[in-house]
């Protein structure tokens, strides 16, 4: 009898320490492409924003922004539930299609860039950069350089909540303390 209760004691506190990890483990995000952003945002009843993180294999900004960023959970539970979120790679060999043009990569130095990364950017080739797009898929704002969790998710609820058709962003981030 001892010996069993002292197997269901060391089962119960594996089991325990297995779920504490496991929810502080990183949230995993669900990113899509392009095309599959553009058609949502154009057969949904209701659609969402789109919010575009360009990147590039090479940076290491990137890397860590996703890993420390994106995989938070607040971060990503609040980007799935108000964002159509897409991966995009800066230096991207496939033809997108927006708004009506065909946008490719363009060979330039040792790498080249992509057309679509670029107009996005408004010609600032930084990476990262993370992009705002309403739901008619029309410009709200490019935001060059890595984000930490808490200030990236104020920029985040500042276009996802709409409070840029009301407030300044200077005005939001007195208000939210950064």
């Amino acid at each position: 009898m001892k010996r069993s209760s002292l197997f269901f004691t060391k089962s119960i506190l594996f089991l325990a320490i297995f779920l504490i990890s496991a929810s502080s483990k990183a949230q995993e995000v669900k990113w899509l492409s392009w095309a599959e952003a553009a058609k949502l945002s154009a057969t949904e009843k209701n659609p969402k924003k789109v919010f575009i993180d360009v990147y590039t294999d090479w940076c290491g900004w990137c890397k860590k922004m996703d890993k420390d960023t994106f995989q938070n959970p607040e971060v990503a539970t609040y980007m799935a539930e108000n964002y159509y979120m897409v991966k995009l790679d800066g230096e991207g060999k496939e033809p997108i299609e927006y708004k009506g043009k065909t946008y490719k990569f363009v060979p330039s130095g040792r790498k080249g860039y992509h057309e679509f990364a670029a107009t996005l950017m408004q010609g600032r080739l930084s990476y990262p950069t993370t992009i705002f797009l309403d739901e008619e898929l029309n410009m709200l704002s490019p935001v060059p350089g890595y984000q930490k969790p808490k200030p990236f998710l104020n920029i985040a609820r500042y276009f996802g909540d709409n409070i840029y058709k009301e407030k300044d962003w200077k005005v939001y981030e007195g208000d939210t303390g950064k």
